[in-house]
């Protein structure tokens, strides 16, 4: 694996950069249980056209047996996939789970990886708390951070969480990072770049992260099966956003359910099962909530002034995805 693949090429002014004496626990150390992820995806993946057959990001070690923490859309489909630890040195890896329910990736190291193990947080970070968002390259790559919201996050994939974090400044290299709070503990995962980290109009760039109380009780679950033991939630393959807080289809995956069934970009989702939608949040839950993968979806759109009926059979989403393969 070449410096190409394991470096984003950025670093931190001074000013931002999370300092040994701003907390109260050993920061090198927890530095060390951040790697480097690099993970290559065939052209023909499913995800490929969307995320990439190339992805860089960062993983974080909380297993002594080399089990390694992500952000799931790193290493979806993932043919092959490379950590570097703190001291240069890199390893394979296998991608052993991932939830889309969450968005966590597990990953096995398959050579001995020499960090230490970062521990679960279990105190309720509140707003305002200081955390150090960090990503694999030491102190350059460690951000002084502050939580500036806990809220519910909706995100144009199919994707929701009940309550996500949010802190600012934003992290550069978000994906995968490790969000660490008080004792130096893990606290979340970054996923993503936002740009309303405050919730309102304005704007105001910083990070949304997966709370890492969510990992637990699936942990045993990844690990046995490589998903979450539960019953799988309808996919329809639409993209969507909120417009004047109404649902709007802004994209649809090539012959998905909702593209077989007649659904277009631009139309403008009414009313699910007869009954009035809100927001793009409302809209999963309602959709999620009618039944597992393979339930029918009966929308009410508008379409350049009509109003049509569309009803979609949903799929589980991890049928359109490519096993990982181990070399």
């Amino acid at each position: 694996m070449t410096d190409e693949h394991t470096d984003a090429g950025w670093a931190f002014a001074e000013a931002d950069r999370a300092k040994p004496e701003q907390v109260d626990y050993d920061l090198d150390r927890v530095l060390q249980s951040m790697v480097a992820l690099h993970a290559e995806i065939p052209e023909d993946a499913f995800t490929a056209g969307i995320l990439g057959t190339e992805r860089v990001g960062n993983g974080i070690v909380i297993g002594d047996s080399g089990l390694v923490l992500t952000i799931g859309y790193l290493t979806t489909e993932a043919e092959t996939i490379w950590l570097r630890n703190h001291a240069g040195t890199a390893v394979s890896g296998y991608p052993i789970g991932y939830d889309f329910e969450t968005g966590f990736g597990l990953v096995q190291a398959l050579g001995p990886l020499n960090a230490p193990v970062l521990e679960f947080g279990n105190k309720n970070l509140s707003a305002g708390a200081k955390v150090v968002v960090a990503g694999h390259g030491g102190y350059e790559h460690a951000l002084a951070a502050t939580v500036v919201g806990k809220r519910a996050f909706a995100g144009y994939w199919e994707y929701a969480l009940d309550e996500a974090i949010f802190t600012m400044p934003a992290h550069p290299n978000w994906g995968g990072a490790a969000l660490i709070g008080p004792g130096g503990k893990l606290y979340g995962v970054g996923s993503l770049f936002v740009q309303n980290a405050l919730g309102g109009e304005q704007r105001s760039d910083g990070n949304m992260i997966v709370p890492i109380d969510l990992l637990p009780p699936i942990l045993d679950d990844l690990l046995k099966y490589g998903a979450a033991n539960r019953r799988p939630r309808p996919w329809m393959g639409v993209y969507a956003a909120d417009v004047s807080d109404q649902p709007v289809i802004v994209g649809l995956v090539e012959e998905g359910p909702a593209h077989r069934a007649g659904l277009h970009p631009g139309d403008i989702v009414l009313q699910l099962k007869g009954s009035p939608i809100g927001d793009l949040l409302d809209f999963y839950r309602t959709v999620w909530d009618i039944g597992p993968a393979g339930a029918l979806i009966p929308l009410t759109v508008a379409r350049e002034g009509r109003v049509s009926e569309i009803t979609i059979r949903s799929i589980d989403r991890s049928s359109m995805l490519k096993s990982p393969k181990l070399h």
